[in-house]
């Protein structure tokens, strides 16, 4: 109900299951998928791979009560994780930054996901050839720019960023913009 009214959104499907997901998006023009964790048959957290590998342009925003499987989550796809007690206002804001490249997560998750990369260590050294304009695009997404702000703050077009985008992943030989980032961070590119 949140989501068809308001103007600019759309609920195009709903899905029981993973498994009916996977099946009935083919006949819907999805951008955003919210994807709880708890589901019948499949978990959300495991499914959101199999999502990603058939609609690959497609946003898996995981929306669950549990904080849990975050990490399995964002690796298995997810471009975001948020809890349930999102209110309403911060789930549209949300989906609209999915939409535009963003990775939209609950204070707490966010909180999580810091905590990891402070116990993961020095970042080791890696050697890239992503172009000085490629890195401060990378740092932008790291600090949580969505493609259209990045865009805006570097002053580049939106086509621009998303063709350095594709090259920032097959320099690092990753899959998604939470992948770029860690490995990045990790590396100390960024």
């Amino acid at each position: 109900m949140i989501i068809n009214a308001t103007p600019g959104y759309q609920c195009v499907g709903t899905f029981d299951s993973v498994e009916a997901g996977l099946r009935g998006l083919a006949q819907v023009s999805a951008h955003v998928l919210l994807l709880d964790i708890h589901l019948p048959g499949m978990l959300g957290s495991e499914g959101a791979r199999l999502l990603q590998e058939k609609y690959p342009g497609l946003q898996v925003l995981m929306l669950t009560i549990y904080d849990e499987k975050i990490f399995e989550s964002i690796c298995n796809g997810a471009c975001g994780y948020l809890l349930k007690k999102t209110p309403p206002a911060k789930l549209l804001e949300a989906i609209r930054e999915a939409h535009e490249g963003g990775s939209p997560m609950s204070p707490e998750v966010a909180r999580k996901v810091v905590r990891l990369f402070q116990k993961t260590g020095p970042p080791e050294k890696l050697t890239h050839n992503l172009t000085p304009s490629e890195v401060r695009l990378l740092g932008r997404l790291a600090d949580g720019y969505s493609y259209q702000s990045a865009a805006d703050r570097l002053s580049l077009s939106i086509n621009t960023v998303r063709d350095h985008v594709r090259s920032i992943y097959d320099k690092l030989h990753v899959h998604s913009k939470a992948e770029a980032v860690h490995k990045a961070i990790k590396a100390g590119i960024i």
